[in-house]
């Protein structure tokens, strides 16, 4: 494939540059691979309608071909997008011997036995992108419920339920979501079985889909990584696959639309920007293998053609504008970071961490974000990404023990957002968090270190999926933190989702925990609920139960 000849063009280039680039400090990479890493990226995803035969015969397949299940995402007033990819070898580069682009049929309904379709086409299969198909559907009602499927030869998919948004100026009474992270495929994706039961309008999802590491530990029945640590596309595209081939993983998919951001698995844990975490490869190396997981994490998703990789980066911040109830503005912290600070991991803070020109965001996002909370009418404005927000000091007594690689890394970026936030009086903020595979609720204060000090907004980290495995309830380490950190509310170690309800009056989060996920079939139960009242920042405890073990 002409895929295929322009990674070998980059490795050429990069072979011959590759002893100028041993001698550039890491943290100044991003400025100077910027040619290298647009040309992996470019030459990757370049021609994707280049010429490449469709076929206008109708396909057969030796085996079932939605293999990975159906999604839709990006949900607008009068749009959607649907989802799929055609594999009927999933776990062997998907197994689409066709070189050139599919014709795959779609059709949106009113009900979900397609007596009344309202819309109907075609979208290619692209062969450029794994054979996937991102169908953007026009012309819908606002704040309706559709149905949808696809079919390609004689075969038929998985039928979906999906739901545009209400028109942005629309008065609303109320929303219910849900968030969710981390999901490591060695255990059971229980909670989305659950979650896909709930009654809900959208789904958010703030990073590490996937995991990219090998074959490590014993998986819970066999349920472990199909291959050694990813590095290549058809690598990440197997890896996909295989976390998509889950059962509980498709029902939730199928249930509502879903709003995407990735975090650091998606490519290599804990990678700033250009910058590789792990010193195994080159930053050459690094920036072909990062432009591979960009166009797998795009293949895999249910994103509008704006976030198809381009050049040295992929349009991933945005916002979901719910009438005139919540702004939510989906943030990418790690793609435009600066490299963490001291090394990374958990150190106390220095002039390095403490520099105010560091940025999490990059001042183009960060820029973005400011102007984003100056337009908001809404009543709530939410920051949906990916890692720690609220200060959170790991060291008990005297000095401070601070992870790098979250917000604390970067203290005078979140200065600037709350700064900016108190000073043009934005109400309401919540921000909605992954990363941590434990369940925290958090009050924001301007001045931590001032228990006196206002609360400006609050926070919601959300557990895992399944990282971390069974997990337990709150232990030593815990309440330990609680006392170091007042503002910190809540902290639990169990696997599971938020579930958010919001009000013109109030917002309310569950935090829904399973208590296993190393054996399939575990219930959930509401372990706390906090209330957050409209125009009164600060966390209100409205009930919990005792973990279920």
């Amino acid at each position: 494939m002409k895929n295929d000849h322009g990674f070998d063009e980059v490795k050429r280039i990069l072979k011959n540059n590759e002893e100028s680039l041993k001698s550039i400090d890491r943290r100044k990479f991003l400025q100077a691979s910027g040619k290298v890493a647009s040309l992996a990226l470019g030459l990757t995803i370049a021609n994707q309608f280049n010429g490449l035969s469709v076929s206008a015969e109708a396909p057969s397949f030796k085996s079932y071909p939605f293999t990975l299940g159906i999604a839709s995402g990006e949900p607008l007033p009068d749009s959607v997008v649907l989802w799929t990819r055609l594999a009927p070898d999933p776990l062997n580069g998907g197994g689409m011997k066709q070189q050139h682009d599919v014709p795959v049929k779609w059709e949106v309904a009113r009900d979900e036995h397609f007596r009344n379709v309202v819309k109907h086409g075609v979208e290619f299969a692209r062969a450029q992108f794994g054979h996937s198909v991102h169908a953007e559907v026009y012309g819908l009602q606002p704040g309706t419920e559709y149905f949808y499927r696809f079919k390609v030869g004689n075969d038929i998919s998985q039928v979906g339920r999906t739901k545009t948004l209400p028109p942005f100026t629309a008065n609303i009474s109320k929303l219910s979501f849900a968030f969710a992270s981390c999901q490591h495929y060695n255990e059971y994706f229980t909670a989305y079985d659950h979650m896909a039961k709930e009654d809900l309008d959208l789904v958010y999802h703030l990073g590490d889909y996937i995991y990219e590491t090998g074959q490590s530990g014993d998986g819970a029945d066999g349920r472990i990584h199909n291959t050694p640590e990813i590095y290549t596309l058809e690598d990440y595209r197997n890896r996909y696959a295989l976390y998509k081939s889950d059962v509980d993983l498709q029902k939730a998919h199928e249930a509502f639309p879903w709003i995407v951001t990735w975090d650091d698995h998606e490519v290599e844990d804990n990678y700033a920007g250009g910058v590789p975490s792990k010193n195994d490869q080159t930053l050459a190396e690094f920036a072909i293998r990062r432009a591979a997981a960009y166009q797998a994490y795009y293949e895999h998703m249910p994103l509008r053609r704006t976030s198809m990789p381009h050049k040295d980066s992929m349009q991933l911040y945005r916002t979901l504008t719910y009438g005139n109830l919540a702004h939510f503005n989906i943030l990418d912290t790690r793609q435009y970071r600066d490299d963490q600070a001291n090394g990374d991991l958990w150190k106390a803070p220095t002039p390095e961490s403490e520099d105010p020109k560091r940025t999490i965001l990059g001042d183009e996002q960060e820029a973005w974000l400011l102007g984003e909370l100056d337009q908001s009418k809404a009543t709530w404005n939410v920051l949906a990404q990916q890692v720690f927000f609220a200060r959170r000091d790991g060291k008990m007594g005297a000095g401070d023990n601070l992870s790098m690689d979250a917000w604390d890394g970067y203290p005078a970026a979140r200065n600037r957002i709350l700064s900016h936030v108190r000073d043009h009086n934005i109400s309401n903020l919540v921000v909605l968090t992954g990363d941590v595979h434990t369940n925290w609720a958090n009050d924001i204060k301007l001045d931590y270190t001032n228990p006196d000090s206002p609360s400006i907004g609050v926070e919601f980290v959300g557990t895992s999926i399944t990282s971390g495995g069974d997990g337990y309830d709150i232990g030593s380490y815990g309440i330990n933190i609680m006392k170091e950190n007042p503002h910190i509310k809540f902290y639990n170690n169990q696997r599971g989702y938020i579930r958010c309800t919001v009000t013109p009056q109030s917002w309310q989060s569950d935090y829904r925990v399973v208590p296993y996920v190393s054996r399939p079939g575990a219930a959930i139960s509401t372990r706390i609920s906090f209330k957050v009242e409209n125009g009164k920042p600060g966390l209100q405890n409205v009930g919990q139960a005792i973990a279920a073990t």
